[in-house]
């Protein structure tokens, strides 16, 4: 047998990567890809809405929402052990959401904390769910630091319902079909991997015709659509909710400023049988089932979320519908 050398782990203290919570662990956190690491974690979907958010008297450190329920998840942070006052305020921001999950992450818990959030989990309803995890710092050699969150408080069953979730998908009868379009969106996402760009292929593929990515506001989602039927992919701009026929006419205003800095036309769908709207791109003659096209696709899918991604993020962030609301 050949002798594999093999690295040691050698953990590194928080305090030499993020020397404060505020100004350092937080906005670290608050990145799409490290929230990534996290939300794989606790097998939850996660986009972020604010940080430093007010809620009641206090500030929360960083306030989500859950893509696959549109539920607020809050993240407050320690880089100490824990304490009453952080607890104390997660109190105040569950009274102050009506369904909301709380991460509460610190390098330590102590047993009394834990303890609470496990009481927590037991007398609240399936509205609100408490999480507590520990951070670590981890290298091996002269290897950049690597985070690892472990999980020492969860809600009742959870991992029997995200297994149960996970059998539903893998070990339902996955037909043939299925199994193709996870395929296709796992190798869509080495090529967004290897792309760079804002739009991040870090994420689970799903035995689907359909991948979605976030661009920073809820109830705007990019995605990735196969359209088995008619030959053709799609990248749009989906925008859900009651208010989505006003933003997309809001966005419409800019067709042609967008149109000229993207270089090709869009598609502007208002979707009239349905309450969402989207924007959109189309390619002819790809086959989403021939593997040997899948290459041409995937680049053209990349480059065209990535995109309407540099297109849209910021007027997305910037829509306001003070004025439709008001008349």
């Amino acid at each position: 047998m050949t002798d594999v050398p093999l690295g040691r782990l050698l953990r590194v203290e928080l305090h030499d990567i993020w020397l404060t919570e505020s100004a350092d662990f937080t906005p670290w956190l608050a990145r799409p890809e490290n929230l990534s690491i996290l939300g794989e974690t606790l097998s939850i979907d996660l986009e972020k809405e604010a940080e430093e958010k007010a809620v009641g008297r206090f500030r929360a450190d960083i306030l989500c929402k859950d893509i696959g329920t549109e539920n607020w998840v809050l993240i407050e942070n320690q880089l100490e052990r824990t304490d009453h006052n952080h607890l104390g305020q997660l109190l105040t921001y569950a009274s102050g959401l009506q369904a909301v999950t709380i991460i509460w992450i610190a390098r330590q818990f102590t047993e009394e904390h834990r303890s609470t959030l496990d009481w927590l989990n037991k007398i609240t309803d399936d509205s609100f769910r408490f999480f507590g995890l520990e951070v670590e710092l981890w290298r091996i050699g002269d290897s950049p630091a690597a985070p690892k969150f472990n999980v020492v408080s969860k809600p009742n069953d959870w991992s029997r319902s995200v297994a149960q979730a996970a059998r539903a998908i893998d070990e339902s009868d996955l037909s043939e079909t299925r199994i193709l379009q996870r395929r296709y969106w796992e190798e869509l996402h080495n090529t967004l991997k290897e792309a760079d760009g804002p739009v991040s292929g870090n994420r689970k593929a799903r035995p689907q015709s359909w991948m979605t990515y976030s661009i920073g506001r809820t109830k705007f989602r990019l995605s990735a659509v196969m359209l088995r039927q008619s030959n053709q992919i799609r990248a749009e701009l989906y925008i859900s909710g009651n208010d989505a026929k006003a933003y997309l006419g809001q966005l419409k205003q800019l067709t042609e400023e967008t149109e000229q800095e993207l270089g090709f036309s869009l598609v502007w769908e208002e979707l009239p049988d349905r309450q969402d709207s989207r924007i959109s791109t189309y390619l002819d003659n790809a086959d989403p089932e021939d593997e040997n096209d899948w290459p041409r696709q995937h680049k053209w899918l990349t480059g065209r979320l990535n995109d309407l991604h540099h297109a849209f993020a910021d007027h997305v962030k910037q829509l306001d519908l003070k004025e439709e609301t008001e008349d």
